[in-house]
């Protein structure tokens, strides 16, 4: 490992086996093909995903973080997750999920840790996976994504996760999805370039407006892939609140909840971190590699924050220092 960087990677992806083995029978929504080089090919509308080595295979991947210097990965479930299954499917692969997962952080103390899958197609299921993912498991938060076919996140049935997560201080993962409608987002894969960082910015909007974020203070959110447009937008969202009457409901500025939100870094532009950091402050950014996604790069996870123009002090902050007093490790 390099002795120089002790980072800590937030936004990366694993399927565990008990996972893709119940995928393999056939009877879900998601489908689960191999290609010629015997890497899954998983497909749900709008998008797929090639699951490589590293998505399943725990030990190829340990090599991997050794090598670039990654001490610690949180290990999440990626789209299309459980919510796209039939109600009892979907409780039943989050159950399995968060099972292999427990075990893995159970076999690599200190190297990986956890967040819940959650059946989000019913919300108090949810609520109560999440409990038992922290309170049993010892997982340390959840995922939950942009839409659930289609349904808000600021649909009053999801409170119940909300309130559930502050009650355990676990942070939730916003990772994005397709968004609905699909249809501009189904061709030139445009869902996973485009479609997945305008929903980020959507979904965290409106729980600001919908005066979700007011009824539940102190809910710990992430917002993958540098919080999408969020932190070049706030600005408009501020001058819309100032004008518009119907968003008068909420307790402050929408700048002021975008700023309590952690980010992770992975939008691999330099530039770009440095305005997000800049705008977000030094306590807010979060290292991620997206890895093993065909987009995500685990060496530029660690490069992007050896070179943003900051301190050292910053520095340490966001490789682990921010991500340890979040999940408390």
């Amino acid at each position: 490992m390099n002795n120089k960087t002790k980072a800590i990677d937030v936004h990366n992806h694993f399927y565990p086996p008990s996972y893709l083995e119940e995928l393999k029978k056939g009877k879900y929504v998601a489908k689960l093909t191999e290609d010629e080089d015997n890497n899954y090919i998983l497909a749900y509308e709008g998008d797929y995903n090639v699951i490589v080595p590293g998505h399943r295979d725990i030990e190829y991947r340990l090599e991997l973080l050794d090598k670039v210097g990654i001490q610690t990965q949180i290990l999440s479930l990626t789209t299309p997750g459980a919510h796209i299954e039939e109600r009892d499917k979907g409780i039943y692969l989050a159950k399995i999920t968060n099972d292999d997962f427990a075990e893995i952080t159970q076999k690599y103390p200190g190297r990986f840790y956890g967040l819940a899958a959650l059946p989000l197609q019913d919300p108090e299921e949810s609520a109560k996976e999440l409990e038992r993912a922290v309170k049993e498991l010892g997982l340390i938060g959840g995922t939950i994504f942009t839409n659930v076919e289609g349904k808000n996140l600021d649909d009053p049935s999801f409170l119940c996760i909300y309130e559930t997560a502050r009650e355990l201080d676990v942070p939730l993962f916003i990772h994005p999805t397709t968004p609905t409608p699909s249809d501009n987002f189904l061709d030139y894969r445009l869902a996973a370039s485009l479609g997945f960082t305008f929903d980020t910015t959507l979904v965290v909007s409106r729980l600001i407006f919908s005066g979700i974020l007011d009824k539940v203070p102190g809910l710990k959110l992430i917002a993958s892939h540098l919080g999408g447009c969020l932190p070049y937008l706030a600005e408009r969202l501020d001058r819309c609140h100032a004008a518009f009457p119907e968003l008068k409901n909420i307790e402050r500025k929408p700048s002021d909840y975008i700023k309590d939100v952690y980010i992770d870094c992975v939008s691999f532009e330099p530039k770009a971190v440095e305005f997000a950091l800049s705008y977000m402050g030094d306590k807010r950014l979060l290292v991620g590699s997206d890895y093993p996604h065909q987009i995500g790069d685990i060496e530029k996870a660690v490069d992007i924050v050896n070179q943003i123009d900051v301190s050292e002090e910053q520095r340490e902050l966001i490789f682990h220092k921010n991500a340890e007093e979040l999940f408390k490790l």
